[in-house]
């Protein structure tokens, strides 16, 4: 039997945000780079490939700035990086399998979330394209980024809009000795209800999205390499030969 997608909605939604090319209305100020932050090994190094969702280790922020600056700053001073995911689904009449893949940005709006366990899919931009590729159903979809992005989430991360554009966003309570926000969109039909992000030390750890189905999706990002060269290639998509194209623009 043929799995179920599960792919974009959630992926596009989370990052759209965290990824932003836009920074929120004000401009953040005596902001200084952890020198640390920056080196290409940096991040918590556990491969998140091997590990129980539940059992990834947790982030703790040492910064004394609230999570809406951590966010302006992330956005201003962080032009690129990659690392790794996990995310998990609860909720809904039918559980979901925990997920972990590889990430990579560019801004201005060049992304690839690679899906790797228990199977494979990816969405990639290359600025101009959003390829949503299952290797399983040998299907691509392919859409402008203009036409993906419209009103939602994504025109955050593709530079058509800002945070405050499209959500009502309000600093949360610290929790889980990280800070956090809460982006709730102004559009009632944008397919989700909202979504929690906590930041650690300047980036994005966490994300907790609640769809509008009522399933709620963490997602946490570890092993960042910031601000490091990028392959061209990473944001490059070819169809394999015998793949189903389907263009929905």
């Amino acid at each position: 039997m043929k799995k179920q997608v599960i792919i974009s909605s959630v992926l596009s939604t989370a990052l759209s945000v965290v990824l932003s090319s836009m920074s929120l209305s004000a401009h953040a100020q005596g902001f200084t780079v952890n020198s640390d932050l920056l080196a290409p090994g940096a991040g918590l190094q556990t491969d998140l490939g091997e590990v129980k969702f539940t059992e990834i280790p947790k982030v703790v922020n040492t910064t004394k700035t609230d999570a809406r600056q951590q966010l302006r700053d992330f956005v201003k001073n962080i032009k690129s990086a990659s690392g790794q995911f996990a995310q998990q689904t609860v909720g809904g009449s039918k559980a979901k399998p925990a997920q972990s893949g590889t990430f990579a940005f560019e801004r201005p709006g060049k992304f690839s979330w690679k899906t790797t366990k228990p199977y494979e899919q990816s969405v990639i931009s290359d600025g101009k394209t959003v390829y949503q590729y299952d290797p399983d159903l040998m299907q691509v979809t392919e859409r402008s980024t203009k036409n993906a992005v419209g009103a939602s989430p994504a025109s955050i991360l593709f530079g058509t809009g800002s945070l405050d554009d499209n959500f009502n966003v309000k600093v949360l309570p610290e929790k889980d000795g990280m800070v956090w926000l809460r982006a709730t969109p102004k559009v009632a039909d944008a397919g989700m209800s909202h979504i929690d992000i906590a930041f650690a030390n300047n980036l994005p750890a966490e994300l907790q999205i609640l769809d509008s189905f009522g399933q709620t999706t963490s997602i946490k990002l570890r092993n960042f390499k910031s601000n490091a060269a990028i392959s061209a290639s990473t944001f490059r998509f070819t169809a394999p030969k015998g793949v189903d194209r389907v263009r929905l623009d």
